[in-house]
Formats: structure tokens, C-alpha cells, sequence
């Protein structure tokens, strides 16, 4: 064989050898993409929940469905839970991601922290629709390895989910006295009247062809920008906590309150306690139950001096 022929061969023995790597890469490529893409839950089963068990070392509650709201159950107590929480929880379950398989032996389980002691999550409808195991992270905190309790697939992927595992029933806690979200919310073009009564003085904003009018106090030149602002701040004022050691219709609430009048003839009155040595003070809010003890820094949005809506 000459020179040249020779020189031929090999460039076309390493064009085949290219030409087969290239095709072995993009087939290993889609079999481990399609191998590492998993969703541990159907997204058009999430209709169908009805509740989310939650357990780990510290922690063990429920979030229940009611009348296609989410509530927070412990001890035969419910309150109401953040609906985004509860959606990007199952957002992470449904979604298709990378959860690549880690084992398929029951023998790893212990080592990846997936015996039946590890941190749940169950989700129900009218049967189980999952039962998931979260166990160890890895060594650099990116991962944490997953399984369906009952199987032996180990699989690892990114672990925001343990945060939603691993924190108390307390972050699952929609403390908004206003909701920013389902059928309570309001905004701030919604309110026709703001009246703010304290035994010292009544505070009452009607909106008047697009302005703000301010009586029972001495504004002369109300700051318009200044009062939307404090109504705003009153839209999104946030408890501390619940308190359930106190009752919505102690008298104790009698004397201070805030009442919104809404355009459609809706009326929603939060009442106050007095305020306690640090400035706190308990909340209810009208149709509700509950009663939210509100931080001191929160108060001093609502109960402001008159002199605050003063045009400087």
C-alpha cells in the first residue's frame, strides 16, 4: 500500500471513529436526560389533594384543604396557611426536573439517611397519592436524596425541598390580617372609606373625586401620597403569631378598631387590644375566629398622629 492510500485510510478509519463518538454521545446524552428528568407527582392529580402530611425529627402537622383553602392542622388547631407556600411545595413535586437515580439497592438507604425514619412528605386525595422520603444532603448542601417510601430508587436532586420539610408549622402561617391573596384581598383602589377610632380620637379618610378628605381630626392640607402610603401599610400589616389563649369577642376589643369600606358595600373592621408594655397588641378581624398578635413596629403603621397627613 503506498504512502498516499495508507494517509487515505486513516483519514477516513478517523472519520468513522468521529462520526461514531459524535452519535454514541448524543444517544448516552438523551438516555441520561431522559433517565434524570422526573416529576414525583402528576400534575393533574394536584386537584385531587385534599391534604399534605409533613414529618421529620422535630416537626409533624397537616396542611388541610377547606373549601379550596389551605389551612395549617395541629392538635385539633388549624389556622390559615400561605396558599403560595403550599403551591410552590407542590410546584416542586410536579414539576419535571433533574432527579437523577442514585441507587436502586435497598442496601444504600441507611447511608443516604432514607430508612423510615427520615423526613416525609404525604400527600392525599381520597387514596395516597405520595409518600416521599427526604434524606441526607450531600457533602456540598446542593442535593438531597429522595424516595417513594415502599421502593428502593434512590434519587438526588436540588434540596429547597427540605425546607419545606425541615421548618416548623409556624413558617406555613398566613399572618396577614388582609390576605394578598384569595377571596379576601383588596387593594388599595377598592377602599372608599378608612375610619381609625382609639378612645382618644376617631380618623376617618373618604375618598372624594379621586382624593383623599380627612374628618374627625384637624388636617388642613391632607398629603395625598402621604395617606395612600399609611393605607397601604394597613393593607399588609402582618402578625407575629397567632394567639390562641385569647378569644375574638373579649371586650377588650371593643373600644379600638379599623374599618375599611370597600366600593362593592363590603365592611371589614379589624379590632385591637389595648397595647401591652412593648407596644403590641392583639387583632381580630370580622368573620374571622382567630386572633393575631401584632409586633409593635406593626402597630405603628395604623395608629399615627394627625399631624402625619399634614402636607409639609
Amino acid at each position: 500500500m503506498t504512502y498516499k492510500k495508507r494517509l487515505i485510510f486513516l483519514e477516513s478509519l478517523i472519520g468513522v471513529l468521529v462520526v461514531t463518538y459524535i452519535i454514541s454521545s448524543i444517544v448516552t446524552s438523551d438516555i441520561g436526560s431522559k433517565s434524570s428528568s422526573y416529576a414525583w407527582l402528576d400534575s393533574k392529580s394536584t386537584d385531587k389533594i385534599i391534604k399534605i402530611a409533613v414529618k421529620d425529627n422535630d416537626n409533624e402537622y397537616e396542611l388541610r384543604k377547606i373549601n379550596y383553602q389551605w389551612f395549617t392542622s395541629h392538635n385539633g388547631t388549624e389556622f390559615p396557611a400561605k396558599q403560595l407556600r403550599v403551591e410552590d411545595l407542590l410546584k416542586i413535586l410536579t414539576t419535571r426536573s433533574a432527579w437523577p437515580v442514585r441507587s436502586t439497592s435497598a442496601s444504600t438507604h441507611e447511608r443516604f439517611g432514607l430508612e423510615q425514619s427520615a423526613g416525609r412528605i404525604t400527600i392525599y386525595g381520597e387514596t395516597v397519592l405520595l409518600d416521599l422520603l427526604a434524606g441526607n444532603e450531600d457533602v456540598y448542601k446542593n442535593e438531597i436524596y429522595l424516595r417513594k417510601a415502599g421502593q428502593n430508587e434512590v434519587r438526588a436532586g436540588d434540596n429547597a425541598i427540605k425546607s419545606y420539610i425541615s421548618s416548623p408549622i409556624s413558617s406555613w402561617y398566613n399572618l396577614r390580617l388582609i390576605p394578598e391573596s384569595e377571596s379576601g384581598a383588596i387593594d388599595l383602589s377598592s377602599i372608599q372609606r378608612l375610619s381609625v377610632y382609639t378612645p382618644q380620637e376617631t380618623q376617618v379618610f373618604s375618598r372624594k373625586n379621586r382624593k383623599w378628605e380627612v374628618s374627625g381630626v384637624k388636617v388642613e392640607k391632607p398629603d395625598q401620597n402621604n395617606i395612600d402610603n399609611y393605607i397601604r401599610q394597613i393593607i399588609t400589616v402582618e402578625g407575629d403569631n397567632f394567639d390562641d389563649s385569647v378569644k375574638g369577642d373579649d371586650p377588650m376589643f371593643d373600644k379600638t378598631s379599623v374599618s375599611f369600606e370597600l366600593g362593592n358595600g363590603r365592611i371589614i373592621t379589624i379590632r385591637f387590644s389595648p397595647a401591652d408594655e412593648s407596644g403590641g397588641r392583639f387583632a381580630n378581624v370580622s368573620g374571622k375566629e382567630y386572633v393575631y398578635l401584632i409586633p409593635a413596629y406593626q402597630v405603628s403603621k395604623i395608629f399615627k398622629s394627625a399631624s402625619s397627613f399634614e402636607t409639609q
